[in-house]
């Protein structure tokens, strides 16, 4: 983490520059941190955080915002998406995170304009850049600023720098949207992503640190770290797993391998293609 206080330096003063801010925030540890260094440097008068929440997000994900949010002293807006409603979304296209995209940064867009902000960001950071993103091309044409990106500060970094702060959930895994656990052009719908959440939830009830549900038709995949795929595999374990599961309407239930990683659907590309955070 060499010239981390050059980097960090470099974001306080792009955060001065671009205020006053409204923050795209989703309570994950990268808009946590981008918030807590612009109330520091600007002030909660210059700050609004806008959290969006639709079909495709949990309750879970949506009350962890609202008490950072809260513990941070910000104020906090929630705005209702309606994913299944964009155009094409449903359908399920590799741009389909550029169509989502689209229209939730339209939506803050319209609304820091509203509100006299004079500036979107959100916590897209440079590891990112790595990943298959497709939203953040949307970001980029609709004028949205990512500072942790621009100031070169990666997601290790993001959590050293939380952990620094204080910030609880500086070592929480990441929680992309519920539509990242279907494949490109299985079809979504409201009641699979339900199922989807549902599923999760009790997985994480079986102590696993990170699990992910990807859903192929009637098959369930279910993704743990690598180190706890015995566990799942362990006799009560694997019959919990699969009677809750099948209750849910699954007809097979499989444990990767491969164990947990980030963007596992996206494995249908070329390397060269990079990978959305899945």
């Amino acid at each position: 983490m060499d010239g981390l206080a050059d980097r960090v330096e470099r974001l306080r003063t792009l955060l001065r520059e671009a205020a006053p801010l409204l923050v795209a925030f989703s309570g994950g540890v990268d808009s946590t941190l981008l918030l807590k260094l612009a109330l520091d440097e600007v002030g909660p008068q210059a700050i609004l955080a806008v959290t969006a929440h639709g079909d495709v997000h949990t309750a879970e994900e949506l009350e962890a915002a609202r008490a950072a949010a809260a513990r941070l002293g910000v104020r906090h807006l929630v705005i209702r998406t309606n994913e299944l409603a964009i155009p094409g979304f449903a359908t399920n296209p590799p741009e389909r995170c550029f169509l989502c995209r689209s229209e939730m940064y339209g939506m803050l867009v319209e609304l820091a304009a509203a509100e006299g902000m004079a500036t979107v960001v959100d916590g897209v950071n440079r590891d990112d850049g790595a990943d298959y993103r497709p939203g953040m091309r949307a970001a980029a044409a609709l004028g949205v600023r990512s500072p942790l990106a621009e100031a070169g500060i990666g997601k290790a970094e993001v959590r050293e720098l939380a952990r620094r702060s204080a910030l609880t959930n500086w070592d929480l895994p990441a929680s992309p949207c519920l539509a990242s656990r279907f494949p490109y052009g299985e079809p979504i719908t409201a009641a699979k992503l339900q199922v989807v959440a549902e599923g999760e939830r009790f997985l994480r009830t079986l102590g696993f640190s990170a699990v992910r549900l990807r859903h192929h038709g009637d098959v369930a995949r279910i993704e743990v770290p690598g180190p706890e795929i015995s566990r799942a595999a362990d006799e009560s374990v694997r019959r919990a797993i699969v009677k809750r599961l099948r209750e849910l309407g699954y007809l097979y239930v499989t444990l990767d391998l491969s164990g947990f990683r980030s963007g596992s659907l996206n494995e249908v590309f070329p390397p060269a293609a990079g990978r959305e955070e899945t």
